[in-house]
């Protein structure tokens, strides 16, 4: 399979010098790579050299193909033919065929741009949409099959994809997936989807302390990664306690040597032995010490060598510790009720009549397409909005809610003056406390909320809303896993795993609301 692009031992750091990782190598063809590693490991960073944005910090790139970039169709004032960047083209036919073309149009005229135009769209899945159209008027999976549309024209040898289902709704996460299937040329895929990573010919994680490559798809990368780490912490435990026993050994040596020297020193004191022997003795002793302190060092060397060996294959992250407090919510226990519920705004119908209840520890999954009112729903829930019509029962006062961005923290403020902010009631003791159980300890609760990243966001909203004294019995997640790379996304998966409260989940992602242990679902629109 030939190469489009070829990497060589590139090196990428920030624009303030830190080093995201050294020494890739690799060559791309027409296979599907998947890139993984923490949110700020150089994911986007790289697909920004990729695309010619920006040069590496070490190491060379060769682009032997061309290179094409699914984009995210923000600008809502263009029209569908502007997005796939065709007006231009399309504009200059019709005037060649009015007779009104120049010279210019005719040698630059594709003749068969509105074919591939057709063809590109009905492989999008977007046959009949009108080349007028305002973006504005499409939904979020019609704009990503657009934008599909558009590499389809644009045909490049390889496609680059920075996480391009986030924010989609179910629609266009399909139109993604299904894009995936049928690409052609190369394609690497810097995501967080674990459903689109099942579908990868191989995965490359990027880490502080080197780079795997791995041959087949998620799953069992994700397999042999666990395997891997498992083996890295056992092999950093038994160099860890053979330092520990090396120190104890020559510790007993040095309370050894101590008794000896001063047995020696009473010895002389009493006049036992002669001078000569006695210096002989003293000497000898000496010899012997300095052997052992010989050995000493160079032993304890060796083990402090083998500890920090062990160390470089262990990656040294904070973890992102959740541990939610227990409810004690009883398994009965009605929480919410939704009678006939409609909500409107003004003569827009957004959804309804709804009717449900929320009983006990239950997992529920809202789902509809974007805009079909699940953010809104979760406003009615917690008493933010009133329904335009119908009856809503709230049994209790102890619901949380964090949205995507976890609006509910003040971005100038620090974690632990946000905390305050939302508890008044508790000391400063108690407030350290709570944001421990979150892993933000000592200088860590001091960081300010906008520099955070979306796992260390999660965490810090988490903490202030299960600092109250009485943990909230529901708790109302919108998109908690858009901004967090997979191992905030599996800690945040464990976390929900033993909360003993109710859990009301607005996600795409399937994977997540398999893993969390979603029992039913309310779907909107």
């Amino acid at each position: 399979m030939p190469a489009f692009l070829v990497l060589d031992s590139i090196s990428l750091a920030t624009p303030d010098g830190r080093p995201l990782f050294n020494g890739l190598t690799l060559a791309i063809g027409g296979e599907r790579t998947g890139l993984v590693g923490r949110n700020g490991s150089g994911k986007s960073t790289l697909l920004r050299l990729i695309a010619g944005e920006i040069e590496p910090a070490g190491g060379s790139l060769q682009r032997i193909g061309s290179i094409g970039v699914l984009a995210q169709l923000s600008d809502e004032r263009l029209s569908v033919d502007e997005a796939l960047g065709v007006a231009g083209g399309l504009a200059r036919l019709r005037r060649l065929e009015r007779g009104e073309g120049s010279l210019e149009d005719a040698a630059e005229a594709d003749w068969t741009l509105e074919t591939k135009v057709q063809t590109a769209l009905v492989e999008a899945g977007l046959p009949s949409l009108p080349l007028h159209r305002p973006i504005l008027s499409l939904s979020g999976g019609e704009r990503t099959r657009v934008a599909l549309a558009r590499v389809l024209i644009e045909a490049p040898d390889v496609l680059l994809l920075d996480e391009p289902t986030n924010n989609l709704d179910t629609d266009g996460r399909q139109a993604v997936a299904e894009m995936l299937e049928r690409w052609q040329g190369g394609i690497l895929l810097a995501s967080h989807d674990r459903a689109l990573l099942e579908r990868v010919d191989r995965i490359v994680e990027l880490t502080p302390v080197g780079i795997t490559i791995f041959g087949g798809a998620w799953s069992a990368f994700a397999q042999a990664r666990d395997a891997a780490h498992a083996r890295a912490a056992a092999d950093l435990e038994r160099a860890a306690d053979a330092l520990r026993n090396t120190e104890r050994a020559v510790q007993k040596g040095r309370e050894k040597k101590a008794r000896r020297d001063k047995a020696g020193r009473a010895w002389r004191a009493k006049g036992i032995e002669d001078k000569m022997f006695m210096d002989r003795e003293k000497e000898r002793a000496e010899n012997s010490a300095a052997r052992e302190s010989l050995l000493a060092t160079r032993l304890l060397g060796e083990r402090v060598e083998a500890l920090e060996t062990a160390k470089s294959q262990v990656e040294i992250l904070t973890p992102l510790s959740i541990d939610l407090p227990r409810t004690d919510l009883p398994g009965g226990r009605e929480l919410i009720t939704f009678r006939d519920v409609v909500m409107a705004f003004g003569k827009r119908r957004l959804f309804g009549p709804l009717s449900f209840e929320v009983r006990g520890p239950e997992r529920i999954a809202i789902r509809g397409a974007n805009g079909s009112g699940k953010t809104t729903l979760f406003r009615l829930i917690s008493g933010e909005l009133r329904p335009a019509s119908g009856e809503i029962s709230r049994l209790t006062d102890r619901i949380a809610v964090l949205d995507q961005h976890v609006g509910l923290l003040d971005p100038g403020l620090s974690i632990l003056d946000n905390l305050g902010r939302l508890n008044p009631e508790l000391t400063a003791n108690e407030a350290h406390a709570a944001l421990a159980r979150f892993a933000f300890r000592n200088r860590a609760a001091l960081q300010i909320a906008a520099t955070l990243s979306g796992g260390e966001r999660l965490r810090a909203g988490l903490a202030c809303v299960f600092a109250r004294p009485q943990p909230p019995f529901l708790l109302l997640l919108d998109e908690p896993t858009n901004h967090l790379d997979l191992a905030a996304i599996e800690e945040l998966e464990a976390a929900l795993k033993g909360f003993d409260g109710a859990l009301i989940v607005i996600s795409h992602d399937e994977a997540f609301l398999r893993a969390i242990g979603i029992g039913r679902e309310i779907v909107l629109g």
